[in-house]
């Protein structure tokens, strides 16, 4: 692989060819991942009747779902630091492996009437592997393309992540359609819900291959080759936790801002829309679609604009705007499907300013020899906190208030969250991810400097 020379301080900057290929590494894997929650989400009945006959059954499918996500944190503490210590490439070779083979066998797994209570304890360990694994995935491959990224387009480009992020769940919503159309109803009770699960092992194959077709990033190999990567996968998790607790916790808030808003609005709607508005299951289904396909089309331009005015305001301008409009546009939901549109469009829209910048945002927190780590395990724990249980949180409290904006209620708490958690947090847009210093940090001291001499 060649470079092109660096100019005007920024750091060499990799072939587009090779750029591309990056891009498209990190993506299909988060796409696979969330192709993946998308698919257990939309066949809760299928799941529920092969895995958990009786009353409770319906509560064995959602603590199925939720397991992977306190899983997730642990993923992070180890897959983290060893991305810091051995690379990011090769941990992500390997959780994307792990993540496509768990759900492949999911839909392979005899059901309960064959095996017994085998089954869902197959289907716990399962998703267990898929959480751990996925706690690697995302803060990898957001590390993975933010240090490929040209400094002064990281946010455009890192936004194909999140792009992946839609297209996986868009996805999955779209199989299980056809797939129920073209078979009926009761063939994908019997084994028809099996195959999408099998399709995720092709989509992580094809993310492996691509992977494996790249060297590792420019950043991380720049620092093997100055000897200051760590020595071992315990010194960089013992260096993070003691000297960048501060982005650390700055990082935790915005991910609750970000994941409530996202597992509330893109997660819950589909229920929330059925159970407390009374929209029917196919309506639902087309505004997810709709309302996501948009997302998918306009979020590069979400993450271009943070790269000409920088990431603060354009997630100053999401919590602010959420926290506004949040009741307006729940209550407009409810006025029927096409409002329902406008409304769940208007509040994607804005918050494609967060998930467009996430991955120019979050590693740039961190130095290059705890970035891997700083990310994982930040990300992770506030997501198997926040995220995974938001829709739990929403249904169980408007059945127990009967408020149905309960749900706008929650975000614009988590925008609050988030915005003193952004106050903290230092502007990295066009700064150098090269290093072993924290990026944008000299530049914010450069500032305070020249502010205190006038």
């Amino acid at each position: 692989m060649t470079s092109i020379p660096a100019s005007g301080g920024e750091r060499n900057e990799v072939e587009p060819s090779v750029l591309r290929r990056a891009v498209a590494a990190s993506a299909i894997g988060n796409a696979t991942e969330w192709f993946d929650y998308g698919i257990y989400a939309y066949l809760t009945a299928e799941l529920t009747q092969a895995f958990f006959p009786g009353e409770l059954g319906y509560l064995g499918t959602l603590l199925g779902f939720a397991i992977s996500f306190v899983l997730r944190p642990l993923g992070g503490f180890v897959w983290g630091p060893l991305g810091d210590r051995i690379g990011r490439q090769r941990v992500l070779s390997i959780t994307i492996i792990l993540m496509g083979v768990a759900t492949f066998l999911i839909g392979v797994i005899p059901s309960y009437e064959t095996i017994g209570w085998a089954a869902p304890a197959l289907l716990f360990l399962l998703r267990i592997i898929q959480g751990f694994s996925t706690g690697g995935e995302y803060g990898g491959a957001a590390t993975f393309m933010a240090e490929y990224a040209p400094d002064r387009k990281r946010g455009f480009w890192g936004s194909f992540l999140e792009f992946g992020t839609l297209a996986g769940f868009t996805l999955a919503v779209l199989v299980v359609f056809a797939l129920e159309t073209a078979i009926g109803e009761q063939a994908m009770l019997d084994y028809g819900w099996r195959i999408p699960f099998m399709i995720a092992l092709p989509l992580a194959m094809i993310g492996l291959y691509i992977r494996n077709r790249l060297e590792d990033t420019p950043v991380f190999r720049d620092l093997e080759a100055a000897g200051e990567s760590e020595s071992a996968a315990t010194g960089a998790l013992k260096d993070l936790l003691v000297r960048y607790w501060q982005p650390i916790l700055a990082l935790f808030g915005l991910v609750v801002a970000l994941n409530v808003i996202n597992y509330t609005l893109l997660t819950y709607m589909p229920t929330y829309l059925q159970t407390t508005i009374g929209m029917d299951s196919a309506s639902a289904d087309t505004l997810a679609v709709v309302g996501q396909a948009v997302m998918m089309l306009l979020i590069p331009f979400a993450g271009a604009l943070s790269d000409r005015i920088g990431r603060k305001p354009c997630w100053a301008i999401s919590l602010v705007g959420i926290f506004v409009l949040a009741i307006p546009m729940y209550m407009l939901m409810a006025q029927g499907l096409a409002w329902a549109i406008v409304g769940f469009t208007v509040l994607g829209l804005i918050y494609l300013l967060q998930l467009g910048t996430i991955s120019a945002t979050f590693p740039a927190m961190f130095p290059t020899h705890v970035r891997f780590a700083g990310m994982a395990i930040s990300y992770n724990v506030a997501t198997a906190a926040f995220g995974g249980t938001a829709p739990l949180v929403n249904e169980a409290a408007v059945e127990a208030t009967g408020d149905t904006l309960f749900p706008a209620y929650y975000m614009m708490g988590a925008c609050l969250i988030g915005a003193i958690a952004l106050f903290f947090v230092i502007e990295t847009k066009g700064a150098s991810l090269a290093g072993r210093e924290v990026p944008g940090l000299a530049a914010q001291e450069a500032r305070k400097a020249a502010k205190a001499g006038t």
